[in-house]
């Protein structure tokens, strides 16, 4: 699951976190520094991170992932699958929306919407805030080191 974390558009971070049988795999979590987009645009930083990840998954022959997620609604989800679409990857991605907790698909016109009560929909959740959490720390470590550097 990718997150991007940033204040106003400034230290703009993601994060990759990997679950395997539903329990975290952290060796696996991943930081990214966004480095081609300016200002506040989650789109175009969802658009890096993704193609980043998987273009190096890629070109090293590794493996890829059973579902990948996206923290966000439509446009997150949007984002991501026009690269995975570019990169030919043809793994099952969605995107968890938190407001409503629903959760868009490719292909899909209408967000699916799973009882609170849900053992998958907790899971969901779970990653979501795992990824939250880590890019959270790490754009907030950005932003202290970005406090004290001297002009």
């Amino acid at each position: 699951m990718f997150d991007i974390s940033h204040t106003a558009g400034k230290e703009i971070v993601a994060s990759m976190v990997q679950f395997v049988n539903a329990q975290p795999n952290a060796p696996a979590y991943r930081k990214f520094k966004i480095k081609t987009v300016a200002g506040n645009d989650d789109f175009a930083s969802m658009r890096e991170v993704v193609r980043r990840r998987y273009q190096r998954l890629l070109e090293e022959k590794k493996h890829l992932p059973d579902l990948i997620i996206v923290d966000g609604g439509r446009g997150q989800l949007s984002a991501a699958a026009g690269v995975l679409r570019e990169l030919k990857i043809g793994a099952p991605l969605i995107a968890l929306a938190k407001k409503q907790e629903e959760i868009y698909t490719v292909g899909r016109r209408f967000p699916l919407r799973l009882p609170k009560n849900s053992e998958a929909l907790k899971l969901l959740q779970r990653i979501r805030d795992e990824a939250h959490r880590f890019a959270i720390s790490f754009h907030r470590q950005r932003r202290s080191k970005s406090l004290f550097k001297k002009n």
